[in-house]
């Protein structure tokens, strides 16, 4: 990073410092629990001839235990792209208009995780509802290892509660769709045929200025064999917005992959995980009672308002325990 001209081209300049950073992340914290083990043994050396030592000991081990263990669940962050940024999409779903508001609380629940974690983040696209809440939304959500602990957030969220859009006061079921891809650098190979892409250019809809309201800049993507399609608004320009579909289409490539070696390793075990509709990874209730419970991992907390504020880091990690197959505490209040 000191050597001359290493700021010359911001982007690949970026990319170093953000590794760096994930590297700081995981070597700072393994530094500081083999210092803490050498001055845990002088304690006890200490203690043998000093009481005073000996009641510091254990208070000082389950200290180290938890550094530990902390790094263990790091350790679980070893997948190919797991140190990247993550690119999360949200779709409303079923539910109408309270899926659209649904929608929008889910992107706030992420964005607040991210300000916790003083990951930065930007927002890629926004399709809002007449009504209210979204249609659909795009963010980067950049930091160490961001795609690593989000990975797990890729499924249907369901939400349970009394309608606010609804005179009858009824109670009412609304789902999203949460999508998460790696934010890959240009130095990953992924092969797209241009050919297989058929570009879309369309007006930008919604708040932006005259000249994002006026011209063709909003672009799409449509990937003919996977059928996936990927689209940016965002920007005023046309190119700007094109580039970044482009990164964005690479991402969920990237991600499909993934998901295909998954899938052949969980066949391997007869362990694949369901998808598509009805299989929704969580649950968020406000009634009949507060909750907000995993299925895959059981993991539960009961602070409904905590969670939607972010407070999303125990869900996290007991996915990342479910995958390799640790033991998980289930409840947390």
């Amino acid at each position: 990073m000191a050597a001359a001209g290493f700021w010359d081209n911001q982007e690949r300049a970026q990319e170093t410092v953000n590794e760096r950073k994930s590297l700081v992340v995981l070597v700072k914290p393994l530094d500081e629990a083999v210092s803490a083990s050498d001055d845990l043994a002088a304690m006890l050396e200490m203690a043998n001839e000093d009481e005073s030592f000996a009641a510091e000991v254990p208070g000082e081990v389950a200290r180290l235990e938890e550094v530990v263990e902390s790094l263990k669940l790091q350790a679980l962050l070893s997948g190919k792209h797991d140190a990247s940024g993550a690119i999360l999409t949200i779709n409303a779903r079923d539910g109408g208009t309270d899926a659209n508001d649904w929608a929008e609380m889910l992107l706030r629940m992420y964005l607040q995780w991210a300000q916790k974690n003083d990951y930065s983040t930007e927002l890629i696209d926004r399709q809002d509802n007449e009504e209210a809440g979204i249609n659909n939304a795009t963010i980067a959500i950049r930091g160490p290892m961001a795609y690593g602990y989000l990975r797990g957030e890729s499924g249907m969220h369901r939400l349970v509660r009394i309608s606010p859009f609804n005179s009858e006061g009824k109670r009412q079921t609304s789902f999203a769709a949460v999508d998460v891809s790696p934010e890959i650098s240009d130095a990953v190979d992924v092969k797209i045929d241009e050919a297989d892409v058929r570009v879309d250019t369309y007006r930008a809809s919604g708040a932006g200025g005259q000249h994002v309201n006026k011209t063709d800049s909003a672009i799409r993507l449509t990937h003919a064999p996977s059928g996936i399609v990927v689209q940016c608004q965002n920007e005023r320009s046309q190119h700007k917005n094109r580039a970044t579909a482009w990164k964005m289409l690479r991402a969920r490539l990237a991600r499909l992959e993934e998901e295909q070696r998954e899938a052949e390793e969980a066949a391997k075990y007869q362990k694949q995980a369901k998808t598509g509709f009805g299989s929704q990874i969580r649950n968020y209730f406000l009634h009949p009672d507060q909750r907000v419970k995993d299925a895959r991992t059981k993991f539960q907390m009961g602070n409904f308002n905590a969670v939607l504020d972010g407070d999303i880091q125990g869900f996290l990690d007991a996915v990342l325990r479910w995958r390799a197959g640790q033991p998980i505490e289930e409840t947390v209040s």
